[in-house]
């Protein structure tokens, strides 16, 4: 199934509520993606994507490159991941100065700070932008019903799988190829990120533009083009994602401390 499309920046509108089975035992302790396996990775997709990361290295990139090789190899299967945190925002406006058709989507947890919901909209201002919301099976209210109050405190990991993972899988599943804003600076499991890579999670083609980027790269970028950005970031906030997970970071903390603060856990298993 190809999701529909219109003319313009940020062509993919409207919303998806996904119907992800629940896991086949009743449990919610898993954080393992459920549902049926995408089609087979095919070799020689991979082999191509292997060895254009290879000239990406060599040229460090540049993300603007990565963009518009991305957007024309896979145009009109292809969507960047928004978070609406700073490096997504960033290439919001790559995206509108580079490749203007490839779409936009984000995951709604429901469970997003109201600063991510208020960039969105600066962002859907500045750009004419449509992102595609893309929400789970449950509301937090049929969860709670359903798996008990607070599943975030108990077991993130499940938390997660039904409000990120899941509801991502089910749309990538429509797509030949999706873009992402992660850093290899920001946490030692994105150390050895490639620029463009074979997701064998999702069974699709993956680009990570930003991949070589600093922190102090992506805020130059940022106050260069004057792009809208989440107002938390200023606020001790360097990674966002649900309120109840994240907090703000301490002096001296790693850039990722503030999630899922008190657990094991550094990723919600978008990105493996």
């Amino acid at each position: 199934m190809r999701t529909p499309r219109t003319e313009g920046v940020g062509v993919m509108s409207g919303e998806i509520r996904t119907g992800v089975p629940r896991p086949q035992d009743g449990s919610a302790a898993s954080g393992a993606p459920s549902g049926p396996v995408r089609r087979e990775e095919a070799a020689w997709e991979s082999a191509e994507l292997a060895a254009q990361n290879e000239v990406f290295e060599r040229r460090g990139g540049p993300a603007e490159d990565v963009l518009v090789w991305m957007a024309n190899r896979y145009r009109p299967e292809v969507a960047l991941a928004c978070s609406f945190g700073l490096e997504d925002c960033a290439l919001v406006d790559m995206l509108s100065r580079h490749a203007p058709n490839v779409g936009i989507f984000y995951l709604d947890t429901q469970l997003l700070f109201p600063e991510a919901h208020a960039t969105r909209d600066r962002l859907m201002e500045r750009y004419a932008i449509r992102p595609l919301r893309i929400l789970p099976r449950l509301d937090p209210e049929a969860q709670a019903a359903e798996f008990g109050p607070a599943l975030w405190a108990r077991h993130p990991d499940a938390c997660c799988a039904m409000r990120k993972i899941q509801p991502l899988q089910a749309f990538l599943a429509t797509q030949r190829a999706w873009i992402t804003g992660i850093r290899r600076e920001q946490s030692p499991t994105r150390l050895h990120a490639p620029f463009v890579e074979w997701d064998r999670q999702f069974g699709l083609a993956k680009a990570n533009p930003l991949a070589a980027w600093t922190a102090a790269d992506a805020w130059r970028y940022v106050r260069d083009h004057a792009v809208p950005y989440n107002p938390l970031h200023d606020c001790g906030f360097p990674s966002i994602g649900c309120w109840p997970c994240t907090r703000a970071v301490q002096p001296g903390e790693d850039a990722r401390a503030g999630r899922w603060s008190g657990f094991a856990k550094t990723e919600c298993g978008l990105h493996q």
